[in-house]
């Protein structure tokens, strides 16, 4: 049986003609790519994505005239804006990108591994539609930096004035605290469970809330609850049940 590939197209831009040579040979190595449209300015790129859509739209930050961060908040009013990935050799943007809701951040020279993880992400992300509301938070990968959805986050760990973010794919580091985090997430479903753990209630597939050490089970980690806690865990695990 043959899988059909739906063909993704993309735009790339960025006012360095070798990195933008070599960025689009990349993307024409991966066969999900389909047409790729080229700009050498912010005001090029925002001109063909007026005339026509594409999934993803790869943009240096610094081109003249119209900045990638300009660019990426004027595609904001399209009717159909395409997930923003930046290419960059500038580490320091990265906050004013996640403010952008940018659906990654590559440092160059890019590596095709990444950037195939990349593209990875926004089909990801486009097959599991995030609530509007979903916050996002850029965390370090490497000698790159990524955006993780609170919505892909299974479970928390507090490290001191760190927070480590537990999702399909490994842990991300973040600097900030767990009880500010609770305070944030209460709403969306997390819930503490330990002073060190915060769980997503929904991600819970076991409670073994008796005996001598009570945990939880989230995937293929077992964490303790504190037994203080122990009666809300089981009240907020009974509301998630009969929800579904």
């Amino acid at each position: 049986m043959t899988t059909e590939v739906r063909m993704i197209d993309v735009l790339v831009a960025d006012d360095e003609k070798p990195a933008l040579d070599e960025l689009v040979h990349l993307l024409r190595l991966d066969p999900r790519i389909g047409e790729v449209l080229t700009a050498t300015s912010g005001v090029d790129a925002l001109r063909l994505l007026s005339q026509r859509a594409v999934r993803i739209a790869f943009l240096d930050i610094h081109m003249p005239g119209l900045r990638g961060t300009e660019l990426a908040r004027s595609l904001l009013t399209l009717a159909t804006p395409p997930a923003v990935v930046f290419v960059t050799a500038d580490e320091a943007r990265a906050v004013e990108a996640f403010e952008l809701r940018a659906a990654d951040y590559l440092l160059k020279p890019v590596r095709i591994e990444r950037l195939r993880r990349a593209i990875d992400r926004v089909i990801d992300l486009g097959e599991v539609a995030a609530p509007a509301d979903d916050e996002t938070l850029p965390v370090t990968v490497g000698s790159a930096v990524r955006f993780v959805r609170r919505s892909e986050v299974r479970w928390v760990q507090a490290q001191g004035d760190y927070s480590r973010l537990h999702t399909a794919d490994g842990g991300h580091l973040v600097r900030i605290p767990i009880s500010e985090l609770e305070s944030r997430w209460a709403d969306a479903g997390f819930l503490r469970i330990h002073r060190s753990t915060l769980v997503r209630s929904a991600a819970v597939t076991e409670a073994r809330l008796s005996g001598a050490d009570p945990a939880v089970v989230v995937d293929a980690a077992v964490l303790p609850v504190s037994r203080r806690l122990v009666p809300t865990v089981r009240d907020a695990l009974l509301r998630v049940e009969d929800a579904r």
